[in-house]
């Protein structure tokens, strides 16, 4: 790894933090959109004295869609529900900055725990892809908002695809552009859904979902 494509995984790691501590959804989505963008070249940062056309399709997918076409859906999703903060998360904010903290040394660990092989140049990429992993799943369950848990959804595949460009020599290139045509589908999927939610319910909060009844 280059000092570039270990200054893009730094800032993966410091825009989990930010999206971990922000309650602002449009902000919230830029973020990740920016998340997006810089994973998008990290395999062309990574791989530049050795790049192949194989790597060209993935990245510029990536870029597209997790840069560009999600922000897109999201902020529409946004504008359409009214919503503008995630006000009474099921997880406070500076709970979950603690909580980031902490999966970070989970991260770390998990990454020490790996064969030395494994680990061979990817000392940085492999803990900051089990990080993201584990921020977005802590996003889906710790928040209260639609919004919020789609971008959470967005975040775990992000620490997937890191993983996966880490791995990328072993990877087929058909098996990551269907992982990016899965959750295209899933999150136009989910745009929808928290569109209509919002119409019947005149919210997007979905912890009160629960209290409906028959």
């Amino acid at each position: 790894m280059n000092i570039w494509a270990d200054a893009v995984i730094i800032l993966v790691v410091l825009v989990n933090l930010k999206v971990l501590g922000s309650s602002r959804l449009v902000a919230c989505i830029r973020i990740v959109a920016f998340q997006g963008i810089i994973l998008g070249m990290l395999p062309l940062l990574a791989n530049a004295g050795g790049l192949t056309l194989r790597m060209l399709p993935a990245a510029a997918a990536s870029t597209i869609l997790k840069g560009v076409v999600f922000p897109w859906l999201l902020i529409r999703a946004v504008r359409e529900s009214g919503a503008r903060r995630e006000v009474e998360p099921i997880v406070g904010y500076t709970t979950s900055l603690l909580a980031g903290i902490a999966m970070i040394g989970a991260a770390l660990w998990m990454g020490h725990r790996l064969p030395p092989q494994a680990l061979a140049g990817r000392s940085l990429v492999l803990p900051a892809a089990f990080f993201t992993v584990m921020v977005g799943l802590f996003m889906i369950v710790s928040r209260r908002q639609a919004i919020m848990q789609v971008l959470g959804y967005l975040v775990m595949e992000n620490g997937i695809y890191t993983f996966g460009m880490a791995m990328s020599e072993s990877q087929p290139l058909m098996v990551e552009l269907g992982i990016l045509l899965d959750v295209f589908m899933a999150v136009f999927v989910m745009g929808i859904t928290i569109y209509h939610i919002n119409r019947e319910f005149d919210h997007i909060d979905t912890d009160q979902m629960s209290a409906l009844k028959d």
